[in-house]
């Protein structure tokens, strides 16, 4: 059967929930999908992981067994045996308590909800703060973030963005090296502690949004060819070897999968929307492409609460926004990672890899500024061909600018943040025009106050893996010229892990203190004045002025804020005569030493990298 029949089977006829879940009586009910296998049985496990009872399962048409169990319920360990191989995970589990390697848990969800009323973020308001939550608090747990939660509403934030928490093999990961897409990772609280924190921060008024891997699973605990396989295709390849199997044949449970999984995590777990994992290497050749479904679905799985999908998309392409009806595929919003390379290159001087794609002139950043990225179809250095779309038309808050985040901190060799890499006041002026352009800003766990704690690479394989990937993480930076490749970290020591982890102490340290009390008054000027809220096309422009100086102007109701951002050196900027200035980020009270303001006589000077809020009168 070709790819565009399957597909139009697969309307015709929803593949069954798989899986283990418990019905009425009490009894759990399982349901596999091992085409070609003609024995699958159910192995169940006792407390300390051991095999116990075996339950036969019952082959039904299309590959697809049943099993059910009597008078038991959540609670049950399992695995399942494969015409007497393994037996192995449950790869639809729900649960894996003792890791990707051990049995299969049995759980109902069953947590007392206490978010009746909560609707949803509003994309248009997203200031959205990125945790890894293995390394977010010294318990790294879901329920350890609760505390935190009142803090980031007072910062400003209003949805948290996690690393993905599907199970992971060991006991640290950063998330994408899942294998069980349904099973909160036990070491960070299981299913318990995740919904306990959603429903923590809808008390506080803050969404959560998941970052969801669809391009790929990982090679450590991954039993999915076990079953069948058809799970993953030759036909398309990605950096992770052969694509997921979501256009070939046998491909619809292959997308139900995912499509379940968007829904769980919807549905059950009350998540306010999905950050989807370089969704350019969800390679699907057929109509509708598998992310409009995932949008459909997602949004169909929260009646009458308001649910947002983002991509991680390199290609600025802009048809992943578009609606569906317009041959779009109906997301809300992309990383627009353009805006990040471009204030590297100005302000820390990266120039490496795809880094030698952007000059970080102030024309260059202005230009990125009013459209939303800054490849609209140039030709890319780095890639050798033409890149991105018109962003034309394209409301900007649909675009996810940052200054760091986990891949810009992670993938660095030692895991420097920003500040390790500019100065104090470079940082400060950096986020000052951030936070007060139109786009959505992204902030990584513990910027707000300008962490000095690293986020490494780190993981927890087996030994002979492990081994694998400690050598080509070497190897990896051993060409670059301000690094050695000996001195990388090896990403399997635990004291790699330990030392990402983050030190909210140091937010009351006078050299940070300042920096929460700039992010504290840009947000909260973003989020209350009437000029900041008007974010839409047409209301701000963004201009260079002379070599290393830009303007970026927001306009609303007659008023005008400008920002001017100075990238270095002296700059002297004219204003209105009625120009006031907001703040500046080199008042003492943000940890600057400036303490006669920049504006006299309706001249703005500016020494250094630093930036000033002005407002002013509209004069048109």
């Amino acid at each position: 059967m070709g790819a565009l029949a399957e597909k139009a089977d697969a309307k015709q006829a929803k593949v069954p929930s798989l899986g283990a879940w418990v019905e009425a009586g009490p009894r759990v009910r399982w349901r596999v999908w091992a085409p070609g296998h003609p024995r699958v049985e159910v192995v169940l496990h006792d407390a300390r992981g051991e095999p116990g009872r075996v339950l036969p399962m019952t082959p039904e048409r299309d590959g697809y067994f049943v099993a059910v169990l009597e008078g038991q319920g959540a609670g049950v360990l399992y695995k399942l045996r494969v015409d007497g191989a393994g037996p192995f995970p449950d790869p639809w589990s729900r649960s894996q308590p003792g890791g990707v390697h051990g049995p299969s848990e049995v759980v109902v969800p069953d947590f007392a909800w206490t978010d009746s009323g909560w609707k949803g973020v509003e994309p248009q308001a997203l200031v959205l703060y990125e945790v890894h939550v293995g390394t977010a608090t010294p318990e790294g747990t879901f329920e350890a973030l609760i505390p935190k939660l009142p803090g980031l509403k007072e910062l400003g934030i209003t949805a948290l963005e996690l690393l993905p928490v599907a199970s992971f093999p060991g006991t640290r990961n950063w998330g994408y090296d899942g294998v069980d897409l349904f099973a909160p990772a036990h070491v960070y609280g299981g299913p318990r502690g995740l919904r306990a924190l959603v429903d923590a921060a809808h008390a506080q008024g803050l969404g959560v949004v998941l970052d969801a891997v669809y391009n790929h699973f990982g090679p450590d605990g991954n039993y999915l060819r076990a079953y069948s396989p058809h799970y993953f295709t030759g036909r398309h390849h990605t950096p992770w070897g052969d694509a997921v199997n979501y256009d070939g044949k046998d491909s619809r449970p292959v997308r139900e999968m995912v499509l379940s999984n968007v829904e769980m995590w919807i549905r059950d777990y009350h998540l306010d929307g999905l950050r989807l994992d370089a969704a350019h290497a969800i390679l699907d050749e057929t109509q509708p492409h598998l992310l409009t479904e995932i949008a459909e679905r997602a949004r169909a799985s929260a009646p009458g609460r308001r649910v947002v999908l983002i991509a991680e998309d390199e290609r600025n392409e802009r048809r992943l926004m578009l609606p569906a009806s317009d041959g779009g595929h109906g997301l809300d919003g992309v990383w627009a990672d353009d805006f990040h390379h471009q204030m590297r290159r100005a302000f820390a001087g990266d120039s490496e890899s795809y880094f030698q794609d952007y000059t970080g002139s102030a024309e260059d950043l202005a230009r990125t500024l009013r459209q939303g990225w800054f490849y609209e179809g140039q030709v890319s250095k780095n890639q050798g061909h033409a890149r991105g779309t018109r962003a034309e038309g394209l409301e900007p808050w649909r675009f996810v600018h940052c200054l760091q985040n986990h891949d810009q901190v992670g993938n660095r060799a030692l895991g420097e943040r920003l500040g390790h890499d500019v100065s104090p006041a470079a940082f400060r002026a950096m986020s000052t025009l951030l936070l007060s352009s139109p786009y959505t800003p992204l902030l990584f766990m513990g910027q707000e106050w300008n962490a000095s704690t690293p986020f490494l690479y780190f993981t927890d394989h087996h030994e002979e893996l492990g081994r694998l990937v400690t050598e080509g993480r070497r190897k990896e930076f051993a060409g670059f010229a301000r690094f050695a490749g000996e001195q990388v970290p090896d990403p399997q020591a635990e004291d790699t892990f330990a030392r990402s982890r983050l030190d909210w102490s140091e937010a009351q340290k006078p050299e940070h203190a300042g920096i929460r009390v700039l992010y504290r008054e840009l947000l909260r000027l973003r989020a209350m004045d009437s000029v900041m809220r008007e974010a839409r096309r047409g209301a701000y422009d963004a201009r260079a002025v002379g070599p290393r100086a830009l303007v970026l102007e927001r306009r609303g109701g007659g008023q005008v804020l400008q920002v001017l951002l100075g990238l270095g050196g002296t700059v002297e900027h004219r204003v209105p005569p009625d120009a006031e200035v907001v703040l500046w980020s080199e008042e003492p009270r943000f940890g600057g030493d400036t303490r006669t303001p920049p504006l006299q006589d309706g001249v703005v000077r500016l020494e250094g990298p630093s930036a000033v809020v002005l407002r002013f009168k509209s004069q048109q």
